[in-house]
């Protein structure tokens, strides 16, 4: 930074002001300065400034798995958020659902000196709601679960629930078949107690659940166990995947969609709209929900402890060609 400052000739507390962004320097001082930076190669030590701060600048994410669909959504919009804020992200993969994964997840994000944590948490913990944090260290958890006592940014799995059910009663369909995902899934349990509540508000029988597992073969298992019966013929299933391993079974076995069985999904992945036929579907927005965790980590991190506050992102229908009215 003496370097830096003799080279341009301006103090080293100018220098530091440059460095760190501070807009008190005129405008052909800071362009001196810059222009000097870059001629002797001079690189701010992130390490020195936050020993100085305190301040790391750097957000944990800590998270059970990279294979879903909505995890991968929300990972790649929360490093984007991150990078526009001046934040850089380290991530920790935990292998199982317990309360000690979780613990040895926070101590590592630590260890590696992260400012804040966005924990994503969407398998039930196995031995606990979920582990207790470090006071005063700023956490937002990305879940379906009731828990209060952090920030919580979710998207809105009951009124996903309630929007594909009611689509499908709203063509004319007796009842709505489910397909939910694992039970030890926050947000597939969200949507299958709405889309049960929905049946039941409108006087509708609730069948049985068709459990799947978030996985096309899932949906394709089910498809088979159902494709010889007439008296379904409408499904909401819990995500896009077990929608598409749904419809090849049913294809298999010679059953139109939509004329003889109405599909919606949940998701609207990229592919959802070249199935075939195209998926109707609940768009979740993923991407709205790495936004407002980050924005609510980093508020916490430069501004001190919030109320915790319940974010919902919005999720609407996306209809296509999968639903359709029930034969007469």
């Amino acid at each position: 930074m003496n370097d830096v400052a003799r080279h341009a000739g301006v103090s080293s507390q100018t220098v530091s002001r440059v460095a760190n962004g501070l807009d008190n320097v005129g405008e052909s001082t800071k362009e001196r300065v810059l222009a000097s930076m870059r001629e002797l190669g001079y690189r701010p030590n992130s390490a020195a400034r936050a020993l100085r701060s305190g301040r790391f600048r750097d957000i944990g994410v800590a998270m059970f798995t990279l294979s879903s669909y909505g995890n991968m959504r929300m990972l790649d919009a929360i490093t984007q958020a991150a990078s526009e804020l001046g934040y850089s992200l380290t991530l920790d993969l935990m292998r199982e659902p317990t309360q000690r994964a979780v613990s040895g997840a926070v101590t590592r994000l630590l260890d590696q000196g992260v400012d804040g944590i966005v924990m994503m948490i969407e398998a039930e913990l196995t031995d606990s709601a979920m582990a207790e944090l470090p006071a005063g260290l700023p956490v937002v958890v990305n879940t379906s679960t009731a828990r209060t006592d952090y920030p919580v940014v979710d998207g809105d799995q009951a009124a996903a629930g309630r929007l594909a059910t009611e689509h499908l009663l709203d063509l004319g369909h007796r009842t709505v078949w489910h397909v939910p995902g694992p039970v030890s899934s926050y947000s597939a349990m969200r949507r299958r107690d709405a889309w049960a509540a929905t049946l039941r508000a409108a006087g509708r029988e609730v069948p049985e659940v068709l459990q799947g597992d978030w996985t096309a073969e899932s949906g394709y298992r089910v498809g088979l166990s159902i494709a010889e019966r007439d008296d379904i013929t409408a499904i909401f299933a819990s995500n896009d995947q077990m929608a598409l391993g749904l419809m090849r079974a049913l294809h298999e076995a010679g059953k139109d969609v939509p004329g003889d069985v109405s599909i919606v999904g949940c998701d609207d992945t990229t592919e959802s709209a070249s199935y075939w036929p195209p998926l109707t579907t609940v768009h979740q927005d993923f991407e709205e929900q790495g936004r407002q965790a980050v924005h609510a980590v980093v508020a916490e991190i430069e501004n001190g402890p919030v109320t915790p506050a319940r974010i919902l992102a919005p999720v609407w229908l996306v209809e296509r060609s999968s639903t359709g009215r029930p034969r007469a």
